[in-house]
């Protein structure tokens, strides 16, 4: 059983096939450029006292950790 009620999904998946390959590589990009947006905004929000380049030091090393958690 699904937790969470996904009452779109059907919807979500006709978009999907309805985008060439080039427009769904592009939509994965975006996507995730945000999700590190959202990553590093947050980061500025709980570390407001580090400069910016403590917080791509910050960035990267949590970035790194998230990478690399099987070993």
């Amino acid at each position: 059983m699904n937790p969470k009620p996904r009452p779109h999904h059907d919807v979500y998946l006709r978009v999907l096939r309805g985008m060439t390959p080039q427009q769904r590589l592009d939509k994965a990009m975006e996507l995730s450029e945000a999700a590190r947006r959202l990553f590093r905004d947050g980061l500025r929000q709980r570390f407001p006292h580090l400069s910016d380049r403590d917080i791509h030091r910050l960035y990267l090393e949590r970035l790194d950790k998230c990478h690399n958690r099987n070993y």
